[in-house]
């Protein structure tokens, strides 16, 4: 140990502490990750996530229209758990409102139902909730309980009491739609597909430029005849077939391993994961353009994954984040892949239900892969 330390030289070893601050100085982007990530991750952990969701978009289906029904909805909104959307015609309109997740839940008054309560009958309301993910319904669903005493205390007065005494004047059934049991790898397993995708991809294509660059071979890929677009598209398509081939290693593992059910059509599936895979192989070849090294090429490809991980709905309920949360939550691939990938599944949703999350993919495909190619020539320069 002695002849360890002989001949130490304090002068040189506080040297070379001072070279390595000037490094990270210098190397602004990694500067920026230590104090961004902490930041980001306090404020997404702090403020975004919450797995108690309220204020969740709920549509009304009503064939009977009084004070009783009137003070039914008020109470539902009471609660903080729902808010009210607006009214559907009938039953097929709610399923699609569901279906296409533009509602949580769907409240169906029957006709004559203030008529069977004020004739003791005990009625019933049917509440229909998108069940997908049962963390975002399982508080909201408890809260329904309570609806019946609400109307008991407010309308069931005077010579109506006696309606009140007792049992609840009526009793809301809900209905858990495409997850009835609330089997939780149902909602997980499906959404395990968009993470490790997002992830592989990203890094995959984000150290695809780079690598050229520091193996010094990016000076002979640089005088080679080609424009921008041949280069990044040229880079990206054999990327689409290794996420092809981990979409379908998935895919055998959800039918097969983990028994989660299949409702929908496999070649949307399939249409749908080429989608997302292309939006993502965007990123990484975007990041790739922008990074000097690889070093930093996979510290944005972090940076990058983190919000999709959280803000997509994958970990923690969607609704159950603020409006600014959701909006940049809006702005990730992963969060539309969600919806995509757990409607095929689970709803067996068409065309037609999967087109209000399919265009924004496409859209962000194209806005990215043009940022891509202009940094691109940027580097010919």
């Amino acid at each position: 140990m002695m002849r360890l330390f002989l001949g130490f030289s304090v002068s040189r070893w506080w040297s070379i502490i001072l070279k390595e601050f000037l490094q990270l100085r210098r190397d602004r982007l990694t500067f920026a990750m230590i104090i961004g990530i902490p930041i980001v991750q306090l404020t997404l952990f702090g403020y975004a996530i919450n797995n108690d969701p309220k204020h969740m978009p709920t549509a009304i289906i009503s064939a009977d229209h009084s004070e009783i029904t009137r003070t039914v909805i008020a109470a539902m909104k009471m609660s903080e758990y729902f808010e009210i959307i607006g009214e559907l015609p009938d039953e097929e309109a709610g399923r699609s409102a569901l279906a296409q997740g533009r509602v949580q839940f769907v409240l169906n008054i029957p006709p004559g139902f203030t008529r069977n309560v004020l004739r003791g009958e005990r009625p019933a309301l049917l509440l229909e909730a998108d069940a997908t993910d049962p963390t975002a319904t399982a508080m909201a669903l408890g809260a329904v309980t309570q609806i019946a005493r609400s109307v008991s205390a407010k309308d069931l007065t005077g010579p109506l009491a006696h309606l009140a005494g007792g049992r609840d004047p009526f009793e809301v059934r809900v209905h858990r739609l495409y997850n009835p049991e609330g089997i939780t790898r149902y909602n997980i397993v499906p959404g395990l597909m968009g993470v490790i995708l997002t992830l592989m991809m990203v890094l995959m294509t984000g150290l695809a430029i780079t690598r050229e660059r520091e193996r010094g071979t990016m000076e002979n890929l640089l005088a080679m005849p080609v424009k921008p677009i041949e280069v990044m598209t040229g880079k990206i398509v054999p990327y689409i077939a290794i996420g092809l081939t981990q979409a379908t290693i998935i895919l055998l593992a959800a039918l097969l391993l983990f028994r989660i059910p299949f409702a929908g059509s496999i070649i949307m599936l399939y249409c749908a994961t080429l989608l997302f895979v292309a939006a993502n192989l965007t990123v990484g070849i975007t990041l790739s353009s922008l990074a000097r090294n690889q070093l930093q090429a996979m510290q944005m490809t972090m940076f990058y994954f983190l919000p999709n991980m959280l803000l997509s709905g994958f970990m923690f309920p969607f609704q159950g984040m603020p409006q600014w949360a959701q909006c940049v939550g809006n702005l990730l691939p992963l969060t539309y892949f969600n919806r995509l990938i757990r409607g095929i599944f689970l709803k067996g949703n068409g065309f037609w239900d999967l087109w209000p999350n399919l265009w924004p993919l496409m859209i962000f495909t194209l806005v990215v892969m043009t940022i891509a190619i202009r940094f691109y020539r940027k580097t010919l320069d």
